[in-house]
């Protein structure tokens, strides 16, 4: 006994070194890590000595006694901002966090801050295993005051909806699309913006699974909907289905910080909607087909060849067993997790800049994308540090004018134009590199 004590004891020493070594070969990981302790830190400061901004949280409480009180009707749920715009999903989180914290406000703010050092761990965890920034960039996810503002200062839903979304991709980058779609149907039952990923995220899946699992997995997210809102769509139906996912919801032009200098009857316009709604559509149809599906030889040429093979599928499997059909023609590739990455995060930034209005929560939507979008155009370094301090310094600009909204769209569209000329990475992971992803 004595004698195996001691070969443990041995053994404990060696691992932690061994630990130790592994995280020095890899100064990412060890940089990652430093910047998760330092924001930590930087967070609990500003909590102790930066007021809180009342916005929201009073409304979210209000929304959510409703509901705890019995009330299923979305119509009669209001707060002092207004009525309830969100699904299922935020009332049970809300309704979570006023049960732990009571509604007060201090213990909320620790709650988001832990929230934030979560979905930082998350969004870290993503960049060092795409290996795009240079380990020094990193940084930069941390730099940002107005985020810093949304989670603990302003108690956003984006914020859960946005962790959520992240959690999700990082099942995506494990091909882990069922699961995935999960987790995305729950940041979707937050809060909607969410479904800016779904057209690239939809494409995605496609190149990596049959149509059988698309559609199974399709029906695995369908049914967290049904069931996190299964409360309201048997009591009434129409009245949550119609507020809590209405896509024709006009904002304020005074509160936008994007097309401030669009004068306010062109902004609030329905012709203006639907051109920025054209102009979404033409930009992800002209990305998909040139840049994500060009190794397929474009989009129409890839869902022509799915076509094929779903019609080659029913007929196999209407005239011999499917099974062995299935087991040689259904092995598709793994997807490089760069080209995952690449493809959600510039399919949700167009979605950004074709946005009639961005409020200021709402830079939470993209922001953690940023550096990685402006790593994968050929810009030169300073250019990209350029324009990342131009877009953080008109998110901070209270309220927007002219000059800084114009100046935003400028900043968004020449990153835009940085990803449209830059050399579209292989969509594939070849099997040396499988191989090697599956022992890490």
């Amino acid at each position: 006994m004595e004698v195996q004590s001691a070969a443990k004891d041995k053994r404990s020493p060696d691992r932690s070194l061994t630990s130790v070594l592994k995280l020095l070969e890899n100064p990412k990981l060890a940089f990652a890590i430093a910047l998760l302790l330092v924001d930590a830190l930087v967070v609990s400061l500003i909590m102790a000595y930066v007021p809180y901004t009342k916005i929201d949280w009073d409304a979210y409480m209000s929304q959510v006694s409703g509901f705890l009180e019995g009330e299923r009707d979305y119509r009669n749920l209001e707060g002092d901002t207004g009525p309830l715009v969100y699904p299922a999903g935020f009332l049970y989180i809300y309704s979570a966090i006023q049960f732990v914290t009571g509604g007060q406000v201090y213990p909320a703010q620790i709650l988001f801050g832990i929230l934030y050092i979560l979905n930082l761990g998350i969004v870290l965890f993503i960049y060092v295993k795409t290996d795009v920034l240079p380990w020094w960039a990193l940084s930069l996810l941390c730099l940002s005051k107005r985020v810093h503002s949304i989670f603990v200062l302003r108690l956003f839903n984006d914020c859960f909806a946005m962790t959520l979304l992240h959690a999700a991709l990082c099942s995506f980058l494990y091909q882990k699309w069922h699961l995935g779609l999960v987790i995305f149907s729950g940041a979707v039952s937050v809060k909607m913006n969410v479904l800016l990923y779904a057209p690239p995220l939809l494409l995605l899946m496609l190149k990596a699974m049959d149509i059988v699992g698309v559609f199974s997995a399709l029906a695995g997210a369908a049914l967290v909907q049904i069931l996190l809102g299964l409360p309201f769509l048997l009591a009434h139906p129409i009245a949550y289905l119609s507020r809590a996912f209405n896509l024709g919801r006009v904002f304020i032009h005074f509160w936008s910080v994007n097309f401030k200098f669009v004068p306010e009857p062109v902004f609030i316009s329905k012709e203006f909607a639907v051109s920025l709604l054209v102009t979404h559509l033409i930009l992800l149809v002209m990305f998909s087909h040139y840049r994500w599906c060009r190794h397929e030889g474009g989009l129409l040429s890839f869902l022509h060849s799915k076509l094929l093979t779903m019609k080659l599928s029913a007929a196999i499997s209407s005239s011999f067993s499917f099974e062995p059909f299935h087991n040689r023609h259904s092995n598709f590739k793994l997807l490089n997790k760069e080209h995952i990455v690449t493809v959600l995060f510039v399919g949700n930034f167009i979605g950004i800049v074709c946005a009639r209005s961005l409020h200021y929560q709402f830079y939470s939507w993209y922001f953690y994308s940023l550096p990685y979008l402006l790593w994968r155009t050929s810009f030169p370094t300073l250019l990209r540090l350029m324009l990342f301090v131009a877009v953080e310094f008109c998110w901070n600009v209270f309220p927007s004018t002219n000059y800084s909204s114009a100046l935003l769209l400028c900043a968004h569209l020449v990153i835009l134009w940085g990803l449209w000329t830059a050399a579209p990475e292989y969509p594939y992971v070849n099997e040396k590199t499988s191989t090697k992803n599956k022992r890490k």
